[in-house]
């Protein structure tokens, strides 16, 4: 079968390879993928600046959909043709505080699909039976390839922030990401506000679509004082940082109350700039996210099946995997939206 493999660390060193087609051994269930999202990591691994530790030769792509093709030995409670999803988190140590405590998306020991064990960017993976997830029904495989990130917001959103109703919210990055953040607040009853540039244009005007109340082009608009007129001077309950822009980070700090909380969703690939004083004389609750575990997976898939988040409105292109480079392209550039490949 053919993959896309990350076949020695350095920058670049990728490319579609014919290999063997793999094998559910015991607790493993085979899946056949049918799309495979591609995220920003993914591009840290071609570059080989992820912060993820990386295991070449890999095959890459951890956000992915597809139908269970074969049952290793011992696995019970799935069926050969179910649609299904995974997390990501391949292997973990199970032993220490983080995996006692149930956060096993921060063990120091995992082994992460895509990272260091073989992932999604090919036609069959297979995966730990306790990671997959059934896929709702009227949730077709493209938009499917999309709940690896949504569970990742639902533990940042969610999880780590606990929105409550009537909350003035502040997503900073109208990306996949922050569309998908916009969705969760308004689900929790929030007031949303979705900021980004005038690049963003049309990613803003989908995020009024899927629920923003205010939008704002920070290029046209000064944010700050858009959110001293919204609050009365007050500032932000929450902020939820996706855009990954040092900028938009500050920005977002002086927006948010006193006492409010700061959720750093996005990842800035660099260290950066942030007067910490701002935060201490604020009392801000501030917190960053990591990926994602089971309670964030089952609360995401609730939400799609009960219809409060759409996901195909954020995919924007499907390219067949042969044409990764330019779909990678695409995304580095940050053309379109969400962009899914297929395998051949």
């Amino acid at each position: 079968m053919k993959a896309l493999v990350k076949y020695q660390r350095g920058d670049g060193f990728m490319e579609i390879r014919e290999v063997p087609e793999p094998i559910a051994s015991k607790g493993e269930i085979k899946i056949e993928v049918h799309a495979t999202g591609i995220c920003g990591s993914d591009l840290h691994i071609y570059h080989d600046d992820a912060v993820v530790p990386i295991q070449p030769p890999v095959i890459t792509g951890h956000e992915f959909s597809g139908v269970i093709v074969e049952i290793g030995e011992g696995v019970t409670g799935w069926n050969i043709g179910d649609h299904v999803v995974s997390e990501t988190a391949y292997r973990v140590c199970g032993g220490c505080e983080p995996c006692m405590t149930g956060f096993y998306n921060l063990c120091n020991q995992r082994q992460t699909l895509g990272f260091w064990a073989n992932g999604a960017f090919t036609n069959y993976t297979v995966v730990p039976a306790h990671r997959v997830h059934h896929l709702p029904e009227a949730v077709d495989f493209v938009a499917g390839a999309l709940m690896e990130p949504l569970a990742c917001v639902v533990h940042a959103t969610l999880e780590l922030t606990q929105i409550t109703a009537g909350d003035i919210v502040l997503v900073s990055g109208p990306g996949a990401i922050g569309l998908s953040a916009v969705q969760l607040a308004k689900a929790q009853g929030a007031i949303v506000v979705a900021s980004g540039t005038s690049q963003d244009r049309q990613r803003l005007e989908l995020a009024q679509r899927l629920g923003a109340d205010v939008i704002v082009d920070v290029v046209q608009q000064p944010l700050l004082e858009e959110i001293q007129i919204l609050t009365n001077g007050c500032g932000v309950d929450v902020v939820l940082e996706c855009s990954g822009s040092e900028k938009a980070a500050n920005d977002a700090i002086m927006a948010v109350k006193k006492r409010g909380k700061y959720t750093q969703i996005g990842l800035f690939g660099r260290p950066i700039t942030v007067d910490i004083e701002k935060i201490c004389f604020k009392e801000i609750q501030f917190t960053g996210s990591l990926a994602s575990k089971w309670t964030s997976w089952k609360k995401a898939l609730q939400l799609v099946a009960q219809e409060k988040v759409q996901l195909a409105p954020l995919v924007s292109d499907v390219f067949p995997l042969t044409e990764w480079e330019q779909a990678f392209k695409m995304f580095e550039e940050k053309q379109g939206l969400k962009i899914v490949l297929t395998p051949v």
